[in-house]
This record gives C-alpha cells, sequence and structure tokens, in this order.
C-alpha cells in the first residue's frame, strides 16, 4: 500500500510527462511538511558549451521543484500556481552526476508564496542557490 508521501512523489512525477522536466529527467524524490526534494541528470542535455551544468537549467529545475511545492502546499484542485519571479546565484561548477533541488517555504501567504531552492551535488556542496516567488490563481468553476 502506498503512502501519502509515495503517493505525492507519483502525483508529480505523472504530471511531468510531456513536458521540460520529463526533457530534463527532473524526478521528485522526496516530500516532507515544508520542503520538496527532486533531482537532475547533469549531462550534455543541460551543459553550456564549455561543458558544464548550464544556470538555465538549474533555473528551470528551482522552478519546477517550487512550483510543484506550492501545488502541493496549496490545493492544486483549487489553484494554478504560476512562478513570477526567479533568482538564482551559481555557485560551484558541475560536469557530471546528478544535481538535487530542495525548496523550502520562507512565506506561505494565501496569493503569493516564497521559497529557498538549494541547488546540491551528490556530495551535499551548494551549486546554486535560488528565490522563487509563486502567486496562486484561483481555477474559476
Amino acid at each position: 500500500m502506498e503512502t501519502h508521501k509515495e503517493k505525492i512523489l507519483a502525483v508529480c512525477n505523472q504530471i511531468c510527462k510531456g513536458t521540460l522536466m520529463e526533457t530534463l529527467a527532473i524526478e521528485y524524490i522526496d516530500v516532507g511538511e515544508n520542503f520538496l526534494i527532486a533531482k537532475m541528470p547533469v549531462n550534455s542535455r543541460v551543459y553550456q558549451p564549455d561543458g558544464v551544468l548550464h544556470g538555465g537549467a538549474t533555473a528551470a529545475l528551482a522552478e519546477s521543484v517550487g512550483s510543484a511545492a506550492s501545488y502541493i502546499f496549496l490545493d492544486g484542485n483549487e489553484f494554478y500556481v504560476r512562478g513570477i519571479e526567479i533568482s538564482a546565484n551559481h555557485v560551484k561548477s558541475i560536469k557530471e552526476g546528478y544535481v538535487y533541488a530542495r525548496a523550502a517555504i520562507i512565506h506561505k501567504g494565501r496569493t503569493t508564496q516564497l521559497w529557498e531552492i538549494k541547488v546540491t551535488n551528490e556530495l551535499g556542496e551548494l551549486v546554486s542557490n535560488c528565490k522563487l516567488t509563486t502567486i496562486a490563481l484561483p481555477k474559476k468553476s
């Protein structure tokens, strides 16, 4: 029998089919009371021309995990979640392996949410520190 956590991760991974998240091979791997974690392989699909992880791919990972976290922690059946601002400070290069993005809530408002997303390598070293602001838009009946 699936646990609540496994169901959440299954939904997150299922909704990635046919999207940028599938193209980048982003996989949601852990969820808790106030966080969501995803991983992404670092390979030629996400390289910049000199063979290291592209900052844009890192930002796409961060926005994906932060937006998915908003969807989970708000009621995704009642709201559309949209990213409205993202910032990323890239502090370390990576050429292979995986990067892990952990989105943790900083502010959970009724309309806007602020997320901190730390992107780390397999050794737990910080690759990028990102902040994402999302907005919850009510679905019309």
